[in-house]
């Protein structure tokens, strides 16, 4: 067993996992440095959802090993890597899948709850990350008033409010109007950053390339390869809106 780079939040080596005898994943290895934005592209069912789902502790894979902060997560018991999810991963999926009898502000801050935390200080946290993303005057309505747009940044505010040490998104932009899912974008990678959050992202958005610090493409399972930013995209991200 070899053990990652100490700049490495979280790396991969040699991940493979099959679904029913097909490969989702074939030999995947990965590093992603801290407060790092990376992008993983590639077209429908290469595998992004797959290698997210294994990064973040979701799936165990059938090989290979996955180590966060330099600790292994591949041979942590379910129950390890379910309390590693709560304590120190953010995700956002594809829908948002809100708790439809809770108000926006209720499903925001429901990772804290869990945690813990106090109703009153949860409920401040989950209400002052509606307001970073548009969303403030939704806080008492629930999910059935909401539009899809409102809806999916209510996830990324529950996914934020528990201040993850690496956030994963799944594909966060795929049912929303091209302009949403701009805005949607810059609103993940806006926050991240001002909040040093580290950013494992998949999507298929063009505009990931611009957002991103670094991309890795992925096609039938494999690594295909990676894009470094361009050498002025530190001042193209200082020049995001703030969050």
């Amino acid at each position: 067993m070899v053990a990652p780079p100490d700049n490495d939040v979280l790396w991969a080596r040699g991940l493979h996992h099959t679904y029913a005898g097909s490969p989702a994943l074939t030999g995947v290895s990965l590093g992603v440095r801290e407060g790092e934005i990376l992008a993983v592209t590639g077209p429908r069912g290469c595998g992004k959802t797959t290698l997210l789902r294994c990064l973040s502790g979701q799936l165990a894979p059938d090989s290979g090993e996955i180590w966060f902060n330099s600790s292994p997560v591949h041979t942590l018991s379910p129950a390890g890597r379910e309390r590693l999810r709560l304590d120190r991963f953010g995700w956002v999926d594809t829908e948002p899948h809100l708790v439809p009898e809770l108000t926006a502000w209720e499903n925001a801050a429901l990772p804290l709850l869990l945690r813990g935390t106090g109703h009153r200080a949860a409920k401040q946290t989950a209400c002052e990350w509606l307001e970073r993303l548009d969303v403030g005057m939704c806080a008492r309505q629930r999910p059935g008033r909401l539009d899809q747009s409102q809806r999916q940044r209510i996830a990324i505010a529950r996914a934020l409010a528990c201040a993850p040490q690496v956030l994963f998104a799944d594909e966060p932009t795929a049912p929303l109007h091209r302009a949403d899912a701009a805005q949607v974008l810059r609103t993940i990678t806006t926050a991240a950053r001002s909040h040093e959050i580290t950013v494992v992202l998949a999507t298929h958005e063009p505009e990931a390339d611009t957002l991103a610090d670094r991309t890795v493409a992925l096609l039938d399972g494999r690594r295909t390869g990676a894009k470094a930013p361009a050498p002025d995209k530190e001042s193209r991200a200082e020049c995001s809106l703030s969050v």
